[in-house]
């Protein structure tokens, strides 16, 4: 019977198994949903806005909630467990996040779902959530700090919560929150990075033993970091990163026995890195020091115990040592661990050594922006597991040849910008790796084309500008440029045209969203021919691209017009070209353009009533080319934000529009060498960025983004006149404020509103025609460094402020009609006496002054004499000089007149003073016997011959001639 019985159990056992199994497959169906929870979620469901229909799946007719997205119920009971609603975008695509964002009121029928363990609402934060009670799981994370907290009392409720995240919420008025989080004894994990928190607050005790994990990065505490933290013994990871925490000493650390994660970058910690304590951290895996300006020193030999290092970081610090050193100290047992080694941006110094080839594990090696010098070693080459390889901005020279990649077979990312070193690689060399990022920028590569490029068909980051490649593109290269988000070979001896591609429908590589958008930098080379196929040819190509810059090669021929299909272009450069022809209307498509480029060319004709759609436009530069017509008032009226305008040597006619008036964030306006007339608008006081000082804020960026995990901006250039020269600006084109209307036919005065513009750097006003006096205010504009007036008919007097530009260093007032002194000044003695020739200047630098220019006073405070007129006459000098001739001449003459008998002895004795001057002057030439009259014709014969008499001598004889006339004259009348 025993075994019949033991059958017997079995069997039953069995039937028990199979009938719990039946009820299991049953539930995971789905079958049993609580019907009071159902209702529950559909009630939450109408309080919310869906935009992106994420809850579509949440309707009446579908009765299986456990189905829904975003909701998973118990296998056995059905009860919902986990309710998951967060976004499924990151907040880096803030158009896609806002979209898909559900956003309205917390029904309190969530209160219904009583059997919740895990709550992911991502930024929707009801109090009644405290009435959650076996609630372990809770994220509340928000992004943009549109989501905030008074006070966190409902928290108190959740005893059981184990993992809270509320990181990117405003906390700033729930004073109580840590106190609160203090009180929940099962807390393993805590996030509240970006949460505005200020202050760690007065804790008697830190209740937190069974904390794991605590993120507190990206707020605005202060001060020392509290040794408080130290209490929490079960802590492993710890991120305090991007505070304002200036603590010196850590060491209270070393009772957190088991902490594997430290952050403490882009901080204000001050002193030297072996005074921080950190040695003690035996169990450290990740230890980040970056981004503390103030933090330097030497990394301490007791680095060499952290045994289980895996990742160190001190970017951007102070840190100054020999790289050597810092190898040896790793190269222990830490080398045995390490995997990412991060020094760039420091004052790390020497030589690259063979010691490299202990850190077998090494992934990523960040020496970037340090003072290495020599050469790199061939032990480079046998760290097989290098992924991530920057050695940009250094002092590194000699040759790199295949041998330093010889087992790099996972390196994706290789950066050597802005070094000296030679590539010596084979042309039929294929490499063992695939590139993601490749930047040689300043290194030599040339002069033949680099083929193993070809071979990298992951490649979509290409910067080998200024390598000295004199060749032609290669066909294979053309057709895989589809492949690249960043394409940059500029500033080589690149010759050849664009060649139809092969391939135009082939898809541009997928650009990751915190990315900049694809950007084709083929500028400062010898391409020449049309651009037709790069332009027109492959949709899919150009509806990606942002930045397209081709200047400064020799194309030719029209600008295509097919610009239409470029929707995502954001900066256009084609100048310094030889395009011709006028300029296309399709251009005007690019509603999204911030900055057009077309100077030197030879294009033609007016510009297009199209280009009112650029009004996001930034700058416009339509330099040195043929266009004609007026320019359009609608410039200052579409283009709100144009920082920069320039239509330098064309052919414009016509008046200054008053509508440009209206640019408040221009900076530079040149519109030289036209044949613009009128008058300079008084209006010209509204540009208000040039009469900002210091207005930095406001630079002329075209992008400024994370591009392959480092910052990349792109600026915008200009080549401007400056000072007489041409200077081309691009990383501070922002600080520079300019205005050159030269070489036109404008007429009238300057306009005393230009004074306001003081702001102003460069203000040139020559070869116009302008007239009256130069504005007696000039001095308030203290930001001048150049000033040309010259080639104008400007009057008056130099005004006294003008020794007030102390920046002044460049001064052109010649060929004008200016009087006076020069005022006395070190600023304007030190410039050279062509700064003030052509006019009626007096003073130093020039040599000399004329008599009459120091009879014309100085006029102090440039406000005129109330006796002078607007020309400087001196009315009481000439009325003074009337008044004392008529007093003279009646004095002598009227007793003259009145008595005969002196009259005649007075023309007696005139005649025989006459007679005794000629008479000694006949003598001269021996005609003592001559008569009067023949002595008169001896004398003009003797002056024709260039004898004669003295040069005073002839001064009296003339006198007394006029006097005798006079005087005969009176006698008869």
């Amino acid at each position: 019977m025993k075994p019949n019985t033991s059958a017997f159990v079995a069997l039953a056992l069995l039937e028990l198994f199979a009938i719990a199994t039946m009820i299991n497959i049953s539930l995971c169906n789905g079958t049993s949903c609580i019907e009071s929870e159902r209702e529950a979620l559909l009630k939450l469901k109408h309080d919310l806005r869906d935009p992106s229909n994420r809850l579509a799946s949440w309707i009446v007719d579908n009765g299986d909630c456990c189905k829904w997205g975003g909701v998973f119920c118990s296998n056995f009971t059905g009860h919902v467990l986990e309710l998951n609603l967060q976004n499924p975008f990151s907040p880096d695509d803030n158009e896609a996040y806002q979209r898909s964002k559900l956003v309205g009121k917390i029904n309190p029928s969530l209160l219904e779902l009583k059997h919740l363990v895990h709550l992911d609402l991502s930024g929707m934060i009801p109090h009644q959530l405290g009435n959650l009670s076996n609630l372990q799981y809770l994220d509340l994370t928000g992004y943009w700090f549109e989501l905030h907290v008074d006070s966190f009392s409902w928290l108190s409720g959740l005893s059981l919560l184990e993992h809270l995240y509320m990181s990117f919420v405003n906390l700033s008025k729930a004073s109580d929150s840590v106190l609160v989080i203090n009180s929940l004894p099962s807390l393993k994990e805590l996030q509240l990075s970006h949460c505005k928190l200020r202050h760690f607050p007065p804790l008697s005790s830190v209740n937190f033993s069974s904390l794991t994990a605590l993120d507190l990065s990206g707020n605005q505490f202060q001060g020392q970091i509290p040794s408080r933290l130290g209490n929490l013994t079960s802590l492993k990871y710890l991120d305090l990163s991007s505070n304002e925490l200036n603590s010196t000493v850590l060491g209270w650390l070393s009772k957190v026995n088991d902490l594997e994660f430290l952050s403490v970058y882009s901080n204000r910690l001050q002193g030297n890195v072996s005074s921080l304590g950190l040695e003690n951290l035996t169990s450290i895996k990740r230890l980040y020091l970056s981004e503390n300006d103030e933090l330097g020193g030497k990394i301490p030999t007791s680095f060499g115990k952290l045994c289980k290092l895996t990742s160190f970081s001190m970017r951007f610090t102070k840190l100054s040592q020999d790289i050597s050193e810092i190898l040896g100290i790793f190269s222990a047992c830490v080398a045995n661990e390490l995997e990412s080694l991060r020094l760039g941006s420091s004052q790390i110094f020497g030589h690259l050594t063979n010691q490299l080839r202990r850190f077998k594990r090494l992934n990523s090696l960040d020496l970037s922006n340090t003072i290495l010098d020599g050469s790199i070693p061939f032990s480079l080459g046998q760290i097989s597991n290098l992924e991530y390889l920057d050695l940009s901005n250094n002092k590194l020279n000699g040759t790199v040849s295949e041998i330093h990649f010889v087992n790099l077979t996972k390196l994706a990312f290789f950066r050597a910008n802005g070094n000296s070193l030679i590539f010596k690689i084979n042309p039929n060399w294929v490499p063992p790796f695939q590139l993601t990022v490749l930047e040689l920028r300043s290194c030599h590569l040339g002069p033949r084309f680099p083929l193993w490029l070809q071979s990298q068909r992951e490649l979509n980051d290409l910067d080998i500008s200024s390598t000295r490649i004199s060749a032609k593109i290669p066909r294979g290269f053309w057709n895989s440029i589809y492949q690249y988000f960043y394409l940059n070979i500029s500033g080589n001896q690149i010759y050849g045209g664009i060649p139809k591609f092969d391939n135009p429908s082939m898809p541009l590589i997928t650009t990751p969203s915190d990315l900049l958008g694809p950007i084709f930098d083929l500028s400062n080379n010898a391409l020449s021919g049309s651009i037709f196929h790069l332009i027109c040819q492959g949709e899919n190509f150009s509806n990606n691209i942002e930045f397209l810059k081709l200047s400064k090669n020799n194309f030719s021929g029209d600008i295509p017009d097919c610009w239409m299909n470029w929707l995502r272009l954001r900066a256009l450069n084609l100048g310094h070209n030889n395009f011709t022809g006028s300029l296309p209307m399709s251009i005007g498509t690019l509603s999204s353009l911030l900055s057009l480029n077309l100077r030197n060319n030879i294009l033609s004709g007016i510009i297009p009533t199209s280009f009112k759609n650029f009004s996001s436009l930034e700058v416009l530069d339509l330099g040195e080319n043929e266009l004609v017509g007026s320019i359009p008032s609608w410039i200052g009226e579409r283009f709100s934000i144009l920082k920069i305008l320039n239509l330098r040597s064309n052919k414009f006619h016509g008046d200054f529009p008053i509508q440009l008036c209206g640019l408040a964030f221009l900076q530079i306006l040149d519109v030289a060498s036209n044949s613009l007339s009128g008058t300079i608008p008084r209006c010209i006081n509204n540009l208000s960025a040039m009469a900002i000082t210091d207005s930095y804020d406001q630079a002329v960026i075209l992008y400024s983004s994370l591009r392959s995990e480092g910052q990349s901006e792109i600026f915008e250039d200009a080549s401007l006149v400056m000072k007489g020269v041409l200077v081309e600006y691009n990383s501070i084109l922002n600080l520079v404020r300019s205005i050159d209307v030269s070489k036109n036919i404008f007429s009238g005065e300057i306009p005393v509103e230009v004074t306001n513009l003081q702001g102003l750097q460069s203000l040139n006003l020559s070869h116009n025609l302008l007239t009256g006096r130069i504005p007696d205010n000039i001095g308030v504009m203290r930001s001048i460094e150049s000033l040309d007036l010259s080639a104008n008919q400007l009057s008056g007097q130099i005004p006294q402020s003008m020794s007030n530009l102390s920046f002044l260093n460049h001064l052109n007032l010649s060929n004008n009609n200016l009087v006076g002194k020069i005022p006395s000044s070190t600023q304007l003695q030190s410039f050279g006496a062509s700064s003030f020739a052509g006019n009626d200047l007096c003073g130093d630098p020039l040599s000399n002054c004329t008599e009459k220019n120091v009879l014309v006073p100085e006029d102090e405070n440039g406000d005129g004499n109330e006796d002078d007129d607007e020309d400087g006459v001196d009315w009481l000098l000439y009325i003074s000089m009337a008044l004392g001739f008529v007093v003279g001449f009646w004095c002598f003459i009227g007793p003259l007149l009145i008595n005969r008998r002196w009259r005649c002895k007075y023309c007696h004795f005139l005649d025989r003073l006459g007679d005794g001057c000629l008479k000694r002057s006949a003598e001269a030439v021996g005609c003592k016997n001559a008569s009067l009259g023949e002595r008169s014709a001896l004398g003009e014969s003797n002056r024709a011959s260039g004898g004669g008499r003295s040069g005073s001598e002839e001064v009296v004889v003339r006198q007394l001639k006029l006097i005798i006339a006079i005087t005969r004259l009176q006698t008869i009348i």
